[in-house]
C-alpha cells in the first residue's frame, strides 16, 4: 500500500466515525460554544501498525563528519517525526470539528473522574508480558470497574535517556527524559497500546498519557544540535560560545558529555551577553552536582566541520535540555506538538498530561534573577498545546508546583485540569500532626484567589516525592502575614513552620524508613506517612492492629481527595499499601541524590508473579500491607473494598462535578469541614449541599458543625448509607460524632413539600 491509498484511507475513517459535538448556549462570554469531551474512545490510526524498527547503529566517528552517523540521528529525531505526523492532520475536516478555545475541567471530569497512575518500571507483570500488556488485561479493567477507577495515566512510556555515540544510555529521570515518539520496547509495543485502549473503553474507561512540553532527554535531536544540523539548535535554550571564551566554561570530565555551570562561571558567561544567568531557583540544587541551571558541552564536531561549545538550559536534570518556545524556528513547539498528535491520533489515548509545562518561558531580567517561572510565554505555549490537544477531541491536565495565582493563571486557558499541590502537603501535614489548621489554610486560600477545586486533580501518593516546597507561602506570600497557631505570621515562616514539622514527624528517628528528598520533599508512601505519624519507628515491627490503623487513616486520606470536586488519583503503591524499600536495596540508584527511588517499589497488583522479587525494568518487589487487588476484593473489609464505598458516593452524589462553597471553621482542630453546592439539577431543582467531615485525628472527637451556607431545619442524611443522623439547628449548625480517622459525606436537602404534607397529614391521622 503507497502513501497516498493509506493516509486516503486514514481519512476515510475520520469522516465516517466523527460525531459532530452538540451546540449549547450556556457558557459565560461564549455564546454557541459546542460541548467538548464526550465519552472516549479510541481514535482512528494514522499509521495503522506498528512504527519500523529503529536502525541499528554503525560505525565510524560519532559526530558531524560522518554523514552516516548525522543520517542515523535523522531517523531517530522527534522532531522529523514530528513533521511526518502533523502532516496527517492537515487539511483534513475533523481537524474543525472540536471547541478549542477554552479549558473545560469539569466535563474532563465527567469524562473521567478516578485515576489509576501508573509508573511502568515498578509494575510486576506476568512472565513474558509486557507492562502494557498487563495494563490491556481485561481482567484487571474488570476489578478497577468494581473499585470504581474509569481511568489509567500509564506514566511515560516512550523511549528516553540519551545517546552516547551510537550507544542509548537509559534515562536519568524516571522516562521523563524523552528521545523518541517510539514506545520503549521494555514497556511494550505500539500495537499493545492500542490494545489497552480499546479495553479501557470497553469498560468505560479512558487512557491518559504524557507529553514533557518543558525538557527532552539527549537523545538524535540534542545530538544533532550539538551539531548545529539545520533547525536543530531551535529545539533547546543553547547558546555557542566562542572558542576565545572557553576559559570561562568548566572542564568535562572523561566519560561525561556536560559540566555544570558554577555560580561564578554563570555569572561571568551573564555579565558578557551569553546567558540571562541566574533563574528564580534552582530546582534538584546539590552541591558539586547542579548548583546552576546552566551546563556546557564537551566540543563537538559539527556537520559544517567547525567544533563548538554550548551553554545549554536545563530546569531539571542536566540530561534534560529545556525546549524553546519562541526561537524563530519554532523547532521545539513542532516537536512537542507532534508528540501530542501521535498520542492521541495513533495511539489512541483520550488524555495527556503535560509535565513540567510551568517552565516554557523565560526573560532576562533588569535586576535580580532571571523571570522564569509564571512567564507569559509559558500561559501563551500552554494555550496553545492544550487548544491543539481539544481540537483533536481529548484533554489536558498540568504538573505545576507554582503559586496558587500563577496555577489558576495558567489554567485560564491552558490546560483543562491541574495538579492539586495546593492541599496536597496540607493533607498530608494534617495526617503528621492531628491538625487540619494549615490544610484549612490551604483550602481557603484557594477559593478566595478564584482555583476552582473542580479543575484540580486530588492525588494519593505518586512517584514523586511528598513535595513541600510551599511555593506559594515561602516566595510570592514571604512577606504576607497570616493567622496561625495562635498568632500573626508571614508565609516565609508559615512554610518553614510546616516543612519543619513534616521533616521532624516523618524523617530521621521518627521515620527512618523515609528519607529527606533535596530541598524539594520526602521520599515516602502514603502508608510510610501514616506509620510515622502513629509513631512506627520499625515497619518490620507493624502488627495486624497496626496495620488496620494504617489503612484507616489512608482511607481518611482518599475520602478528603475523593469527596470534593475534581479528579481523585491513586497509585499501586496506594491501592496494595506499600511501604518504602530498604535504602540497600536500591544503593546504586541513589548515588546521584535522588533519593525518591525508595518510595517506588516494585508491586504485583493481580498477583500474577507471586514468586517474583523484581520488576521486569529491575525495581525491587517491595512489602504490601492490604494484598493484591484480586485478594481485597474477596474480603469486605479490605482497603480496597472500603474505597470502592467512597467513590461510590462520590459517583452517585456527582461530588466530582460539585461547587466548593465554604471551607467553615471547625470544633476540634483535627477536623476539616468541605461544604458543596451539588447541580440543582439532579435534586428536582432545590438547593442541595454535601458536606465533607473528616477527623485527622488518633482520638474520638465530638462536635458542631456550621456555616452561613446552610438553611435551619433541613434534615442531614449520611450519603453512605441514607439514614438521617439529624437537623440543621436555627443556629445553622448540627453534631456530628467522629471515631478516629473517619469521615462522613452528608447531604442537605430541603424536603419536598408534598412530602411534607403527605407525611403530616399520615401523622395527623
Amino acid at each position: 500500500m503507497d502513501d497516498d491509498t493509506e493516509i486516503a484511507e486514514v481519512e476515510l475513517v475520520e469522516l465516517v466515525e466523527h460525531e459532530p459535538s452538540e451546540i449549547t448556549y450556556d457558557e459565560q462570554r461564549y455564546p454557541a460554544r459546542p460541548r467538548s469531551l464526550r465519552r472516549p474512545r479510541p481514535q482512528a490510526r494514522l499509521r495503522g501498525t506498528d512504527a519500523p524498527p529503529r536502525p541499528e547503529a554503525g560505525e565510524g566517528a560519532a559526530d558531524g563528519s560522518n554523514p552516516e552517523y548525522v543520517q542515523w540521528l535523522l531517523v531517530q529525531s522527534m522532531l522529523a517525526d514530528a513533521e511526518k505526523i502533523s502532516r496527517q492532520f492537515s487539511g483534513k475536516a475533523s481537524m474543525w470539528q472540536n471547541p478549542y478555545a477554552k479549558p473545560d475541567p469539569r466535563r474532563a471530569v465527567d469524562t473521567a473522574a478516578v485515576w489509576f497512575t501508573a509508573y511502568p518500571i515498578s509494575l510486576v507483570t506476568r512472565p513474558g508480558r509486557s507492562f502494557l500488556g498487563s495494563l490491556g488485561d481485561p481482567d484487571l479493567w474488570q476489578a478497577f470497574q468494581r473499585i470504581g477507577i474509569d481511568a489509567v495515566h500509564t506514566g511515560p512510556v516512550k523511549s528516553a535517556g540519551g545517546l552516547d555515540g551510537w550507544r542509548q544510555t537509559p534515562s536519568v529521570d524516571g522516562h521523563f527524559d524523552r528521545i523518541s515518539t517510539e514506545i520503549d520496547p521494555m514497556f511494550g509495543t505500539e500495537g499493545e497500546f492500542r490494545h489497552l485502549c480499546e479495553v479501557a473503553a470497553d469498560h468505560d474507561g479512558s487512557v491518559i498519557d504524557d507529553i514533557v512540553p518543558g525538557h527532552t532527554g539527549k537523545g538524535a535531536d540534542f545530538r544533532l544540535a550539538e551539531m548545529a544540523h539545520e533547525d536543530y539548535p531551535g529545539i533547546y535554550h543553547m547558546v555557542e560560545i566562542p572558542a576565545e571564551h572557553w576559559d570561562l566554561l568548566p572542564d568535562v570530565a572523561p566519560g561525561h558529555d556536560a559540566a555544570n555551570l558554577d555560580a561564578a562561571a554563570e555569572a561571568a558567561l551573564s555579565e558578557l551577553g551569553f546567558i540571562i544567568g541566574q533563574l528564580q531557583r534552582v530546582i534538584f540544587y546539590a552541591p558539586g552536582i547542579k548548583e546552576t541551571n546552566w551546563s556546557a558541552t564537551r566540543e563537538v564536531v559539527g556537520v559544517d566541520g567547525v567544533t563548538r561549545r554550548w551553554v545549554y538550559l536545563h530546569y531539571f536534570k542536566q540530561g534534560q535540555p529545556s525546549v524553546n518556545w519562541l526561537d524563530p524556528s519554532f523547532a521545539g513547539m513542532k516537536l512537542v506538538i507532534g508528540d501530542a498528535l501521535h498520542s492521541l491520533g495513533d495511539l489512541g489515548t483520550s488524555a495527556l498530561r503535560l509535565d513540567a509545562n510551568g517552565f516554557l518561558g523565560v526573560e532576562k531580567s533588569v535586576e535580580g534573577p532571571a523571570w522564569s517561572e509564571g512567564h507569559p510565554l509559558s500561559e501563551a505555549a500552554n494555550h496553545l498545546i492544550a487548544g491543539m490537544v481539544r481540537k483533536v477531541g481529548g484533554f489536558t491536565f498540568q504538573e505545576l508546583n507554582l503559586t496558587i495565582e500563577d496555577i489558576r493563571d495558567t489554567s485560564e486557558v491552558g490546560a483543562d485540569l491541574s495538579y492539586d499541590f495546593i492541599t496536597r502537603p496540607g493533607c498530608q501535614h494534617a495526617v503528621a500532626t492531628g491538625d487540619t489548621e494549615f490544610l484549612r489554610l490551604c483550602l481557603r486560600q484557594a477559593l478566595e484567589l478564584g482555583v476552582d477545586p473542580a479543575s484540580l486533580v486530588h492525588a494519593l501518593q505518586n512517584h514523586d516525592e511528598l513535595t513541600y516546597e510551599l511555593v506559594h507561602w515561602a516566595t510570592r506570600h514571604s512577606e504576607d502575614e497570616y493567622e496561625f497557631r495562635g498568632a500573626t505570621v508571614t508565609g516565609g515562616v508559615l512554610a518553614e513552620t510546616v516543612r519543619a514539622d513534616l521533616v521532624e514527624r516523618l524523617t530521621g528517628e521518627n521515620g527512618p524508613y523515609n528519607l529527606v528528598f533535596t530541598t524539594n520533599g520526602i521520599a515516602c508512601t502514603s502508608a510510610s506517612v501514616i506509620a510515622a505519624s502513629r509513631g512506627h519507628r520499625e515497619l518490620d515491627a507493624l502488627t495486624e492492629d497496626d496495620v488496620e490503623q494504617i489503612k484507616r487513616a489512608h482511607l481518611l486520606m482518599a475520602m478528603f481527595n475523593a469527596w470534593q470536586p475534581g479528579v481523585f488519583a491513586l497509585s499501586g503503591w496506594d491501592l496494595l499499601g506499600m511501604l518504602p524499600l530498604p535504602v540497600e536495596s536500591v544503593k546504586p540508584l541513589l548515588t546521584s541524590g535522588d533519593t525518591r527511588w525508595i518510595e517506588r517499589a516494585g508491586h504485583d497488583l493481580m498477583g500474577v508473579a507471586p514468586e517474583a522479587t523484581m520488576s521486569a525494568s529491575g525495581i525491587p518487589v517491595g512489602r504490601s500491607l492490604y494484598g493484591t487487588i484480586p485478594q481485597q476484593l474477596q474480603d469486605e473489609n479490605s482497603f480496597a473494598n472500603k474505597l470502592a464505598q467512597v467513590l461510590e458516593v462520590r459517583r452517585t452524589n456527582r461530588i466530582a462535578t460539585s461547587r466548593q462553597i465554604d471551607i467553615p471553621p471547625v470544633a476540634h482542630p483535627s477536623m476539616l469541614v468541605m461544604v458543596h453546592e451539588l447541580d440543582p439539577a439532579d435534586h428536582g431543582g432545590r438547593t442541595a449541599l454535601q458536606v465533607t467531615v473528616l477527623n485527622f485525628g488518633a482520638e474520638t472527637v465530638e462536635g458542631s458543625v456550621r456555616s452561613e451556607h446552610f438553611t435551619p431545619r433541613v434534615p442531614v442524611t449520611d450519603l453512605s448509607n441514607g439514614g438521617e443522623i439529624g437537623w440543621v439547628d436555627d443556629l445553622k449548625s448540627f453534631g456530628v460524632w467522629l471515631k478516629p480517622y473517619a469521615g462522613l459525606s452528608l447531604l442537605l436537602r430541603e424536603n419536598d413539600p408534598e412530602e411534607e404534607i403527605r407525611g403530616s397529614q399520615g401523622a395527623n391521622g
